[in-house]
């Protein structure tokens, strides 16, 4: 491919996101990836796409609940072009109440949600039943979403490197193209920590770095069972008989792809709360580094001093939830000079 329309760096979630949504308008795109598909965060296993409470309402949230909605959809469309699956599928989410206090305001949250939400899915208080995959609430009680979703990431992300190409799209791994045709298109910057790093050096100030996590795969097959949010600790069922359990959030590391005990401590937490993993067995377990801006908010849209180039980085624990709309808003700019990037996401405002 001579010319493209649009260069993509960087193989993970955001990446793909936006190649395929550009590639799906007609745009021709070619996409580099230094390493590999999914070599950084997005090559982990929980795949979680779950949104913030439904209270202290801002952009952040509303884009959030753009995107969960825009998912499905975005998702089927990489999965009826590549015909393979992504994982997807929008189970909800359960969460246990510890007491009377949290009672009440699980209920508050589930009337705001009324009006937030509208209508789209329901934040509701439901009476535990005891069943093997429920985890243990103290109050008898649990939290329902469902706006909650999974995805598998290793799944999509083939799912999508496959729709894009069979689209007329270019995937060049641990290469570039000739200096000639480098700066012939617009080109995002997708690259994960290394990116934040870079573009913390070009603005000579620090915008964001990594946070490693820890995460396991366990053996249990939970059918369309609703994934799980346990003090912090999400547990998310998957279509091939797999349950996800992550992640830790560590600062500091001496290997960024090492398990160590805090994992153990994770997998043995999911297993006591609930009781249809005690005896599941551990099939894989997983560390990498996830991109984290320091306003905790994606960082999208222009790099500040370069023309033509732009970036979508900072996806940390909430990337794959975010990827279709930041899809959406990256392309509408590029592609078309429509803004419409919430302003606590500016990369222009850094």
């Amino acid at each position: 491919m001579a010319r493209v329309d649009l260069t993509v760096r960087g193989g993970g979630i955001f990446g793909l996101a936006i190649a395929w949504e550009a590639t799906r308008r007609g745009a021709k795109v070619r996409l580099i990836e230094s390493a590999a598909i999914g070599a950084g965060a997005s090559g982990g296993m929980v795949g979680a796409l779950a949104p913030h409470v439904p209270e202290n309402w801002n952009e952040k949230k509303q884009f959030q609940l753009e995107s969960l909605l825009a998912s499905e959809d975005f998702f089927a469309s990489a999965s009826a072009i590549s015909g393979l699956p992504t994982g997807y599928a929008r189970h909800g989410r359960l969460q246990p109440i510890a007491d009377d206090a949290a009672l009440d305001l699980a209920k508050k949250r589930g009337e705001t949600a009324r009006a937030l939400w509208q209508g789209h899915a329901v934040w509701q208080v439901v009476r535990a039943t005891g069943a093997a995959c429920e985890p243990a609430t103290p109050s008898g009680f649990l939290v329902h979403d469902s706006l909650s979703a999974r995805l598998d990431p290793r799944r999509a992300a083939k799912a999508l490197c496959t729709a894009i190409c069979a689209e007329g799209g270019e995937i060049l791994l641990g290469r570039d193209v000739p200096g000639e045709a480098r700066d012939m298109a617009p080109t995002v910057w997708a690259t994960g920590t290394a990116g934040l790093h870079e573009l913390s050096a070009s603005l000579g100030r620090q915008v964001g770095g990594g946070v490693k996590g820890q995460a396991a795969s366990l053996r249990a097959d939970l059918g369309k069972a609703p994934q799980l949010v346990v003090g912090g600790l999400h547990i998310v069922p998957h279509d091939d008989g797999t349950v996800a359990v992550g992640s830790t959030s560590e600062h500091h590391w001496l290997d960024p792809t090492s398990t160590d005990a805090q994992l153990e401590g994770l997998i043995a937490r999911a297993r006591a709360a609930v009781p249809a993993l005690q005896d599941a067995p551990v099939v894989e377990r997983w560390a990498g580094i996830r991109p984290r801006a320091l306003t905790r908010a994606p960082v999208l849209g222009g790099w500040p001093g370069r023309p033509g180039h732009f970036i979508a980085n900072g996806g940390f624990k909430i990337g794959f939830g975010m990827a279709a709309k930041v899809a959406q808003v990256m392309v509408d700019l590029i592609l078309q000079g429509q803004d419409a990037i919430p302003p606590g996401f500016r990369s222009t405002d850094l």
